[in-house]
């Protein structure tokens, strides 16, 4: 039979005197309330207030907590209504002692030490509730069993940067998940961890401004929306209150002020605003629910944002990701919510690459090759077409589209030798430039900041030559390969040096390259910034922080031609066509990106494109079918080379930065491109011919976890999806590393947590 809460109380008192410790009246005044619960001697819960503890009263706890089997108590929760100064391990093991009758666990006062919190997350808890407030975690990784947990909270976790791929994987029965005002962003890595919650009906990254806790908003639904889910879901949500959450959990205040720019809805609206414009309703929609949803989300006022919100069309991509998902940020997710989102989606993201409908295992689609099928369903009542699509071609972008839509988290991994090669004095060589070796897929140059020229096979490691300073201690910004000579290498430097190595004649390590026969010196070029050799191999351009162009011929090591004031500004990049010797085009920072013909002497631009900021640099496609232009800021856009026509605008959002140098080339030849900015983390990938987005990689340091920021970065020539990006970290020191990006195959999972945060640096000269 069970015991009631006066032989509970008893038992404290006897184990405070067997273990010589006063009783602590809050702790009798909690039983006293649990006794008025239950006035006919029904289950009642325990509310457990930490701040009101002192070390000395865990262990008589932890002796009744022990036995409460044996007691009428349904539930116990723990709650730390302000700052409390015990030791964290008694709060483990008084939840330990608690055991399969804890039910609320708000830990939101109390910052746990790392330990602690890698303890909490692999051996999981019991819990119903979970509330966390932690400061150094940058990488969640609950991997412990959460079996109960159905409301998980891990607001204001101001570290909190990113998600383990299997974060949620022991958490089956999770409703309810906010993560207000972290550091999270990555739209896809977190909808691939969150899309594993089969039960998952609210998600919070930003509350609205008049709601208190999770929930729909109240205000919205007394606007009366008309749309019949919305009322369904929020019957659930209050059902759910009533039965789950005590009412110390319904009356807390979360909703401190914040100054932080917040974002707003007003693209969801806008989008609202141009189906209503154009009498297409989605879904047999009717004109009045357009007009009563767009008045809800214009009233919506974000609070506590993370930056994922600022993300564009974030609350789309949301809703058409997480299809069983009720309630976003607040606000009730109606019918027409995600047709709109299903539209959006498709507009501006690419949920597979090339057009892909549907995730395909890989082994299936090797099978079907070797049965010489397609996979394409026919009526069998039409006659039989012949299936155009069963080509190698096919399959292996039908292969590459399989492997990449099974993970969201790419392989990243430095080039190793970085971590190896050290000067005298052990100083790290540091990479500030880097170009693929056309003709071997194993080979790579990179020049660094001290001036130094090394050639490396980057599958394996193995330095293959490395050639010392080029021009003093001058970064190398300037390096081109030979095509038709891929053993030869143009190599210029910021102090103006500029020479040419032959592979195949300098030793592994060459003491002074200056009186070596297969190395080429040409004239200075002051304040280089860029070197591109054209398509025949016997003329090399030249460009610097000037607003002129110098035109070398690589046989002779004499400059040929200075063409000067091409640009109003300094020219950034100058690049040669891949399949014409003459023409070439140059972009500067006086917004122009111009196409010259040295057939027609340069003095007249073929024609004068034109961005609304200053552009950093410009490339062809592998075809020369396109230009591709990246100016400060995130403004990409690729234009017809013939003319200069606008043919894509990427919308990327931009920062605000005037320092925010964007660099972008094409992936995978011309089918998709690669854009990164030095004050960002994040390499984005668009598809080149609708401009939808496939995905965004978030660069971070493999041995820290640190981000870094994306200084360059070159699309792999020989390997679809694959790409090397040269990044930086400053804290606590100076970091360059070239990281290598495997889209098709899955990063190794991480086994413990990342700290620290990144500071700001910027890089405007060269590619």
């Amino acid at each position: 039979m069970a015991m009631d809460m006066s032989t509970l109380e008893a038992r404290y008192l006897d184990s405070c005197r067997r273990r010589e410790t006063q009783p602590n009246s809050s702790v009798l005044s909690w039983f006293s309330e649990a006794k008025i619960q239950n006035p006919n001697n029904e289950k009642c819960s325990i509310l457990v207030y930490l701040d009101q503890l002192k070390n000395a009263d865990i262990y008589p706890l932890i002796d009744v907590f022990t036995e409460m089997d044996s007691f009428d108590i349904e539930a116990v929760d723990i709650f730390s209504k302000r700052p409390c100064f015990l030791k964290e391990e008694y709060i483990m093991s008084l939840m330990h002692a608690i055991n399969q009758k804890l039910r609320v666990v708000d830990l939101s006062n109390i910052t746990l030490r790392n330990d602690i919190l890698l303890d909490l997350c692999q051996a999981g808890s019991s819990c119903h509730v979970l509330i966390l407030r932690a400061t150094n975690i940058r990488k969640l990784n609950m991997v412990g069993r959460f079996m109960h947990l159905n409301t998980l909270s891990l607001d204001f976790c101001s570290s909190l940067a990113s998600l383990h791929e299997d974060c949620f994987s022991c958490m089956p029965y999770l409703m309810c998940l906010s993560m207000c005002e972290t550091r999270i962003v990555n739209l896809w890595t977190t909808t691939a961890a969150v899309s594993k919650l089969p039960y998952l009906m609210e998600l919070r990254f930003q509350m609205c401004l008049c709601c208190k806790d999770t929930g729909p908003c109240r205000a919205s639904l007394d606007d009366r929306v008309k749309d019949n889910e919305d009322q369904i879901v929020c019957k659930k949500f209050r059902d759910a209150d009533e039965v789950e959450l005590p009412k110390y959990l319904r009356k807390m205040n979360l909703m401190e002020l914040s100054s932080c720019l917040s974002p707003n809805l007003n693209g969801h609206a806008e989008m609202l605003d141009e189906v209503n414009d154009s009498n297409e309703f989605p879904g047999g929609a009717h004109k009045q629910d357009l007009m009563d949803a767009n008045v809800k989300l214009k009233k919506y006022i974000s609070h506590h944002p993370s930056p994922i919100c600022f993300e564009k069309h974030y609350r789309e991509y949301m809703i058409a990701s997480l299809p069983q998902l009720e309630v976003l940020d607040n606000l009730p997710i109606g019918r027409l919510d995600r047709e709109v989102a299903k539209s959006v989606f498709a507009r501006y993201f690419e949920h597979l690459p090339y057009k892909r409908k549907h995730k395909e295992s890989v082994v299936s689609l090797l099978q079907k090759r070797e049965m010489g099928t397609s996979g394409n369903y026919q009526n069998s009542s039409k006659p039989k077409q012949p299936n155009i699509c069963r080509t190698q071609h096919f399959f292996s972008r039908s292969l590459s589209a399989a492997k990449l839509g099974s993970s969201a988290w790419p392989l990243l991994h430095p080039v190793s030798s970085f971590s190896h090669i050290y000067k005298e004095g052990n100083k790290r060589v540091r990479p500030r430039q880097f170009e693929y070796n056309p003709s071997n897929p194993s080979l790579m140059a990179f020049g660094t900041l001290d001036g130094e020229v090394i050639v490396i096979n980057h599958e394996n490691g193995n330095v293959a030559c490395c050639i010392p300073s080029i021009g003093g201690t001058n970064s190398v910004l300037g390096l081109c390969w030979l095509k038709k000579y891929p053993s030869k290498l143009v190599a210029g430097s910021d102090s103006g040096c500029v020479r040419l190595f032959d592979l195949n004649h300098i030793p592994p390590k060459v003491a002074d390259a200056r009186g070596n026969s297969s190395v080429a010196t040409y004239y200075d070029f002051e304040q280089l910034t860029s070197v591109h050799v054209n398509s025949t191999d016997d003329q090399f351009l030249a460009s610097g922080y000037s607003k002129n162009i110098a035109l070398y011929d690589i046989n002779t090591e004499k400059p040929l031609q200075l063409f000067t004031d091409m640009h109003r500004e300094p020219i950034n990049v100058a690049k040669f066509s891949h399949h014409s010797p003459f023409m070439f085009a140059t972009s500067s920072f006086d917004h122009d990106v111009k196409m010259w013909d040295l057939r027609q002497k340069p003095v007249q631009p073929c024609y004068t494109a034109s961005s609304s900021r200053g552009n950093v640099m410009v490339c062809f496609s592998p075809d020369d079918l396109y230009l591709l232009v990246s100016a400060v800021d995130n403004e990409v856009k690729q234009l017809l080379a013939v003319d200069g026509r606008l043919h894509m605008d990427f919308d990327i959002t931009s920062t605000g930065s005037a320092y925010n140098y964007t660099r972008s080339y094409y992936m995978n030849g011309r089918d998709y491109i690669i854009s990164g900015s030095c004050d960002e983390h994040v390499v984005r990938i668009c598809c080149a011919q609708t401009g939808r987005r496939l995905r965004d990689v978030y660069v971070e340091d493999s041995d820290s976890g640190k981000s870094m920021f994306v200084q360059s970065l070159r699309g792999d020539p020989f390997r679809d999806f694959h790409m090397s990006v040269l990044a930086v970290s400053m804290r606590p020191s100076s970091k360059w590393e070239i990281i290598k990006v495997n889209l098709l195959s899955s990063s190794p999972r991480a086994e413990k947590y990342s700290y620290g945060q990144p500071i700001c640096s910027s890089q405007n000269l060269g590619g």
